[in-house]
């Protein structure tokens, strides 16, 4: 049985290098959902992940054994305040998206983003800190139909940065056909 393998949707060498979306990482507490979301940044071209509070940021050594290498490839800069980083990406023109559970979330797939945009991903157990959440411009979430309202951060990460590419890729086609962008 011959499995043929099909590239698709690739960001071509020439382009900017970069998909025009931020990771903001606000108080995660496992190094391994920190090193899953290096992995997710880099086969994405997310631009950079910032590390706030006390998420585990590089050299690490839980977050490198899941990261693989890719925290040797994305750009990390570390914030001690949520707020702070937020503030200063909202000053550089980013759109800034709470990936929460909070009411007047949409579902990611209706969500249509602007970029640039930033995804604000919170703690484990707390959630996005209050301060940052007074920040955000919109709020997304995926929809949790059992009975915890909660899904693994890097996993959630995932489905939502996966989603922004999707979106950006899908406004690339269009402009190539001639019809409407992002």
């Amino acid at each position: 049985m011959d499995i043929t393998v099909r590239q698709t949707d690739r960001l071509e060498p020439e382009d900017s290098g970069t998909m025009p979306l931020v990771l903001v990482l606000d108080h995660l507490r496992s190094a391994y959902n920190v090193g899953n979301l290096f992995r997710i940044a880099e086969a994405t071209r997310v631009s950079r992940i910032i590390a706030c509070g006390y998420t585990a940021a590089p050299p690490h050594e839980k977050l490198a054994k899941t990261a693989r290498g890719c925290d040797e490839l994305v750009p990390c800069s570390v914030v001690e305040r949520t707020e702070d980083a937020i503030v200063s990406l909202k000053a550089e023109g980013y759109r800034i998206y709470g990936v929460e559970t909070v009411e007047g979330a949409k579902a990611y797939w209706d969500t249509k983003f602007v970029f640039p945009s930033v995804l604000v991903l919170g703690n484990e157990a707390l959630g996005i800190c209050k301060g940052a959440l007074a920040l955000c411009d919109e709020f997304v979430c995926l929809p949790a139909l059992g009975r915890k309202n909660s899904i693994n951060v890097g996993n959630c990460g995932a489905v939502v940065v996966f989603e922004c590419l999707r979106q950006l890729l899908a406004g690339r086609r269009s402009l190539e056909d001639g019809h409407e962008s992002l």
